[in-house]
């Protein structure tokens, strides 16, 4: 259909960089640019907002998704403390976590192959799923609402910085830790670990997208002639 091909095109648009963070997606701008009907773009935006390539306010036109590093550091802190309430629940009701087994073996996958939009996909789907399994609706459309526009911009920051997909290794084995406890340990500990860990991938986004500057050499003293 036009508006999943118009949001294909804008998709390929934000991950290579053409649109960037922060920027104003103007429904006018882009009928004129792809020759089509203003509410066949507004359905594709539309689309687009659902999956989280783009953020809309009322009223507004719709944005690249854009964080600072204080966003960035309290995005955390809240998907910390939704993730642990997912873990404890998921634990409690024994929910079926292989979703989440098959999200982080694919997560593996995607390092190994170099693939950074595997990866991140696959790391989407690995914390959805953690929010599905806690079988509360709520709290799962709350992650959603969340995580699918930050893991837009995380694509993009690393896309746009040639990160290597091997900087997310570290953080792997806690992904597995994370199921391990939720399917072994009591969920109380299950929540705990999985609310530390998460805030422990803070660490690691720091890393990638605001990466400390390089030292400045110093340059040698020479003796006079």
């Amino acid at each position: 259909m036009v508006k999943e091909q118009l949001a294909a095109q804008l998709e390929e648009r934000i991950i290579q960089g053409q649109l960037r963070p922060g920027e104003r997606v103007v429904e006018s701008t882009w009928a004129r640019e792809f020759g089509v009907a203003q509410a066949s773009v507004r359905e594709a935006i539309n689309l687009l907002v659902v999956n989280g390539f783009l953020v809309k306010s009322a009223g507004r036109s719709a944005r690249v998704p854009q964080y600072s590093q204080e966003d960035l550091t309290q995005i955390y802190q809240v998907r910390g403390a939704l993730e642990g309430l997912a873990a404890r629940l998921a634990a409690e009701a024994r929910a079926d976590l292989a979703l989440l087994e098959s999200a982080s073996a694919r997560m593996e996958a995607g390092i190994a192959q170099g693939d950074v939009k595997g990866l991140l996909k696959a790391d989407l789907e690995f914390h959805l799923a953690l929010g599905d399994a806690s079988g509360n609706p709520i709290l799962a459309a709350m992650l959603g609402r969340l995580l699918r526009p930050f893991f837009t911009f995380v694509l993009v920051r690393m896309i746009e910085s040639s990160a290597d997909a091997a900087r997310w290794k570290p953080d792997l084995p806690r992904h597995s830790e994370m199921v391990r406890m939720m399917r072994e340990s009591d969920p109380v500990l299950a929540g705990h670990y999985v609310q530390h860990a998460v805030s422990r991938f803070v660490a690691s986004a720091h890393a990638v997208w605001w990466p400390d500057p390089k030292p400045k050499r110093k340059k040698r003293k020479t003796a006079n002639a």
